[in-house]
């Protein structure tokens, strides 16, 4: 994970992105980037071993190498770990949209699809896993801004489907896909592992395939 680790105030888009504690304590920023990589790089390896609860500072400072007297001048505690690992793997900005795919309305709904299952399978994978054991652990506030910035990923790709299709406002079904997209490309993944000895690009395309004729069938369409 060295060389994804951004400094406090760059990580995508502000709005996007949880809250990082401001820790200015070392002004040697080339050390201060090294140690938090070490740090993050550790308890990324523990949290998805262990689970989040289960793994402790201590855990942290034995697996990372920082002495666990000066680790306080990189991270405020575990839970400003955590954001600057989901900032990292979740909410990077080198992975499109769902909604800046659907709104390549030149492109077959299925080839949109691939590419979007593509990306997200392949840059997101540990970041979909640290979501999956860690929200139930993250501070109220964390909690309510992943839930908020799913809701606005999930509404947009609804209105770039809504004007694919042609369809009136207010069709709660395309919200229902939209949240089925963001869940395949999420979660099945994890499942790979039932099926590790088919080509990963066939299932891409299969996927994207079946979601786009569940799609199209879904809202009455007979073509993308």
């Amino acid at each position: 994970m060295a060389g994804i680790d951004k400094s406090d105030g760059e990580v995508g888009e502000e709005s996007m992105a949880l809250s990082q504690a401001d820790i200015r304590v070392v002004q040697n920023e080339e050390l201060k980037q090294t140690r938090r990589e070490q740090i993050c790089d550790a308890a990324l390896e523990l949290f998805l071993e262990k689970g989040f609860a289960s793994t402790t500072i201590r855990d942290i400072c034995a697996r990372s190498g920082v002495n666990q007297a000066s680790i306080y001048d990189y991270i405020a505690n575990k839970n400003d770990i955590l954001r600057r690992l989901l900032n990292q793997l979740w909410f990077r900005d080198d992975v499109q949209t769902l909604s800046s795919l659907l709104a390549q309305t030149d492109r077959r709904l299925g080839d949109v699809l691939a590419e979007y299952f593509r990306e997200t399978w392949e840059k997101k994978g540990k970041g979909a896993l640290l979501v999956y054991r860690s929200v139930p652990h993250m501070q109220k506030d964390d909690r309510k801004a992943m839930r908020e910035r799913e809701s606005k990923l999930i509404e947009d790709a609804s209105e770039e489907l809504r004007k694919r299709f042609g369809r009136e406002e207010g069709d709660t079904r395309l919200e229902t896909l939209s949240n089925l997209l963001v869940y395949l490309a999420t979660f099945a993944p994890m499942r790979s592992w039932l099926q590790q000895d088919l080509p990963r690009e066939e299932m891409i395309k299969t996927a994207a395939d079946a979601a786009a004729a569940m799609i199209r069938q879904a809202v009455g369409a007979s073509e993308d």
